[in-house]
């Protein structure tokens, strides 16, 4: 997540725990969900992998609690080449298969994602901002620009 006020951070942080979810896991299950919620968009409209930058960022916040969770995992290859997002995108498959407490956590992590989606969405200067946007934001803060290879 691109986070410009540590209040936000501290804040997702804090309902990670209330959940009871490890802060480390619901940051990564935060990261996969933005991933498949951007994959889901981008098989919706036919996307390629190279026009993952220019999905609407509203389109991926409105996928992230509007898509069921098994629409999230449609279409997703059976093997990544980072065995990170492997690993995550199983733990994902896990608590969408387990139902219960884990269903409602994945619903707890897409509103998260959705509020956060939302606010950097409302904190550009331009009008629609595209996921591209976002992927230049979190490189110009020093995060990590690898936003997976979800959508291959």
């Amino acid at each position: 997540m691109v986070d410009e006020e540590a209040w936000r951070q501290a804040r997702r942080h804090e309902h990670l725990g209330t959940w009871g979810i490890n802060i480390a896991e619901g940051e990564r299950l935060i990261e996969v969900f933005a991933a498949l919620a951007a994959h889901a968009v981008a098989v919706d409209t036919s996307a390629s992998a190279a026009e993952l930058d220019l999905l609407p960022l509203s389109a991926v916040a409105d996928a992230a609690t509007g898509k069921c969770d098994f629409e999230l995992l449609a279409g997703l290859p059976d093997t990544f080449a980072d065995g990170r997002d492997e690993l995550a995108v199983k733990v994902f498959r896990l608590y969408t298969y387990r139902g219960g407490q884990y269903s409602r956590r994945l619903f707890q992590l897409s509103t998260e994602l959705r509020g956060a989606l939302i606010v950097l969405a409302e904190r550009s200067r331009m009008p629609s901002p595209r996921c591209g946007q976002v992927f230049f934001w979190a490189a110009a803060a020093g995060l990590s620009s690898d936003h997976g290879d979800l959508t291959s």
